[in-house]
């Protein structure tokens, strides 16, 4: 999305606290409206409730321990209350209890990623079920 939004200019403004341009979330969405009715579509984003439910058949969280999350995101250059702030949306579950309001609790998944080998196992899974999709929706 982060693509999209830089070659589309998808932005509103920028946030000086945080160091990052503010998405145009009205925007974001009437961009990506013809492409979502398509099917297949795979939108990879830290946040999803400005998202139609009706886009997506699953949803993957993707959930990490504050210890490997920390140096991520220290790494990243993250400092201050970017830091923090990020820090305390996983202690308190944002983003998944964000999809567990936005979508079918059906439909939505944590997956942990703190290791290579929980890497390579999200994909797996994630891989297995874009082929069963397929086979069901083609």
């Amino acid at each position: 999305l982060g693509i999209l939004s830089a070659a589309g200019e998808l932005y509103e403004g920028f946030d000086e606290e945080y160091d990052c341009p503010i998405l145009d979330e009205d925007r974001v969405v009437d961009e990506l409206e013809d492409r979502m009715s398509q099917g297949g579509v795979i939108v990879d984003y830290h946040g999803c409730d400005f998202f139609p439910e009706r886009w997506f058949h699953i949803v993957f969280v993707l959930r990490t321990e504050n210890s490997c999350l920390y140096d991520r995101l220290e790494s990243r250059g993250y400092t201050g209350k970017k830091l923090q702030d990020n820090i305390q949306c996983e202690i308190f579950q944002t983003l998944y209890e964000e999809a567990m309001l936005s979508y079918k609790k059906e439909i939505v998944h944590q997956l942990p990623s703190n290791t290579p080998e929980d890497l390579e196992r999200n994909l797996d899974q994630i891989m297995q079920w874009i082929e069963q999709w397929m086979k069901d929706n083609n």
